[in-house]
């Protein structure tokens, strides 16, 4: 058996200094009274121990739940005389180590859960899911618990990453700096602007390779903070320049889009008899017309009566009827069975006659039948005109393709293309000479990513600079002009992979937090959210890896 001191002693380990008077259970919570052992206590600030007692008075502190009850301890604590005359202070209060601190109304073990759930949850949230812990706390008290710790220690990083992000899209923006080594978060700063990151640079000094991406600002803060730095460019990015530059192309070239036949909006249209042919197969239920009607017929000929025939093929007699009555199979599917005679026609042949002649036009035909003494309604006209009006019918083909979908079939690989798509991108490719170099110098650049081989950029821009591509001769010189970085970037194995997975971790706490928070309290929640790191310092992202994706 285990007695009830034992059991707190096990539950509440951190009450141990103290001698616990009486555990009960008290409408819905656990109370704990307990009061503080007599012996002497230091003084907090000349150390002078003292065993004076002044006064006493009970203080409250809330602990974990335990068996889903909140639990409040009920603690008698002494207020004791400083006996140091020197000392400025005359009275202190005694505080329990881990169980009581200065002002405070919370365990300790129980503040750094809480200081946990507001690192998880922010304010909000956190109080509602503290409330599920049975602990009744405002957001406010959880935000400023999470304000309250201290940022985390982090060594100066040999490889530092560099991106922004958005604090309010469009319109604001900040910079992330993480060690691309470990995947830790160092800092989020305001703006992204050349001088803010430089001054951060000159602040800590000692990385020795930047990633970046293709911006000017952060190319031209890392000079001046950094100046010793080797810069990286991030392979992601060129590719992404390139897509663009090869969107520009397209566009230029999008007449080359349209088929040969198509109008001047693109559209191919088809005749009626056309789309007849390429119409599915025949269902079921027309083939068993088909059959039904083919058989009852052949019965017919050979001299046997309606009756006979539905006993032969388990027909109703009916059916037998309206089969026999049909001289075709359409009129069975059409619900055309016996044509019925109306006031048309005597004047049907008239009608065939200008509808040879190309008069489609039904208003006219009905105004000149009017004229020979035609006494039907117009309604009849229409109705025996609507079967050559859908033979005249002509249907429009698929559109052609579009310059951003044929952009994104020459930047991706050829194999993860469907046999439609493959198939139209050849036949652009065909009718287009710019648009086939184009396709062949993404392909080379992909093998360059792949193979990460830099040296052969000069040779790749001296190809695109002999094209008729002026979109792909301005990447040409943003290459040149970001020369030392875009080397490193297409020949070592850094890039700035894990800086987008923390900008993607940023995007999430900032939905979470349905983008009310300012910089100061995303910071603190980016820099103390524990995240396990990433396996490696390449990325999984599909543009870092070009050879699965784009030569």
């Amino acid at each position: 058996m285990v007695s009830c001191d034992e059991l707190v002693g096990v539950l509440f380990p951190y009450l141990s200094p103290v001698l616990v008077e009486r555990v009960s259970l008290a409408g819905e919570a656990v109370h704990i009274v307990a009061r503080t052992r007599d012996h002497s206590v230091s003084c907090p600030d000349c150390r002078t121990a003292s065993r004076r007692v002044h006064s006493t008075y009970e203080r409250c502190l809330s602990d974990g739940p335990v068996g889903g009850q909140p639990v409040l301890i009920r603690i008698t604590v002494r207020r004791l005389y400083c006996e140091n005359a020197r000392c400025p202070r005359r009275t202190f209060v005694e505080q329990v180590d881990g169980l009581t601190v200065r002002y405070g109304r919370r365990t300790p073990v129980w503040c750094r859960v809480l200081e946990a759930v507001a690192v998880a949850l922010a304010g909000r949230a956190g109080a509602r899911f503290a409330d599920v812990l049975h602990s009744v706390v405002s957001r406010t008290t959880l935000l400023r618990l999470l304000m309250a710790l201290p940022d985390p220690t982090w060594t100066p990083p040999r490889v530092l990453g560099v991106d922004d992000f958005a604090t309010c899209r469009g319109q604001h923006y900040g910079t992330v700096l993480i060690n691309c080594e470990t995947g830790q978060p160092l800092d989020l700063l305001p703006g992204r602007d050349a001088e803010t990151l430089a001054v951060w640079l000159r602040e800590h000094p000692g990385p020795e390779i930047i990633c970046r991406d293709r911006a000017g600002a952060y190319a031209d803060g890392a000079r001046t903070g950094a100046p010793q730095a080797v810069q990286v460019t991030d392979p992601f990015h060129l590719w992404q320049n390139l897509a663009t530059a090869v969107e520009r192309c397209v566009r230029r070239h999008s007449a080359c889009l349209k088929p040969p036949d198509a109008d001047e909006n693109g559209i191919v249209h088809i005749s009626f008899a056309d789309a007849q042919g390429t119409a599915k197969e025949m269902s079921p239920v027309e083939a068993r017309v088909r059959e039904r009607h083919r058989v009852v017929h052949a019965l017919l000929d050979q001299g046997h009566g309606i009756r006979e025939i539905a006993r032969e093929l388990h027909m109703g007699g009916n059916t037998v009827r309206r089969a026999a009555r049909a001289e075709i199979p359409e009129q069975l599917l059409t619900g055309r069975h016996q044509p019925r005679r109306t006031q048309l026609d005597p004047y049907k042949p008239y009608v065939d006659e200008r509808w040879a002649e190309d008069c489609t036009n039904s208003v006219r035909l009905h105004a000149e039948l009017k004229e020979l003494g035609y006494q039907g309604t117009y309604r009849i006209l229409s109705h025996y005109l609507r079967p050559r009006r859908r033979r005249r019918i002509r249907t429009v083909g698929p559109e052609p393709p579009g310059v951003r979908q044929v952009t994104t079939w020459v930047m991706c690989h050829p194999d993860r293309l469907r046999d439609d798509e493959r198939q139209q991108l050849r036949d652009i490719l065909a009718r287009c000479p710019e648009l086939t170099a184009a396709d062949r110098l993404v392909r080379a650049f992909a093998q360059i990513l792949t193979t990460r081989s830099g040296q052969h950029v000069k040779d790749w821009i001296t190809a695109a600079r002999a094209e008729d591509l002026p979109g792909l001769h301005t990447f040409a010189h943003g290459l040149e002009k970001d020369w030392d970085a875009v080397i490193q970037g297409l020949t070592t194995h850094w890039n700035s992979g894990p800086v987008e997975g923390r900008v993607n971790h940023i995007k999430m706490i900032k939905r979470q937090m349905f983008g009310r928070a300012q910089l100061p309290l995303l910071r603190k929640r980016v820099l103390l959210t524990a995240l396990r790191p990433p396996q490696s310092v390449t990325s999984n992202r599909p543009g870092d890896r070009p050879h699965e994706n784009l030569a």
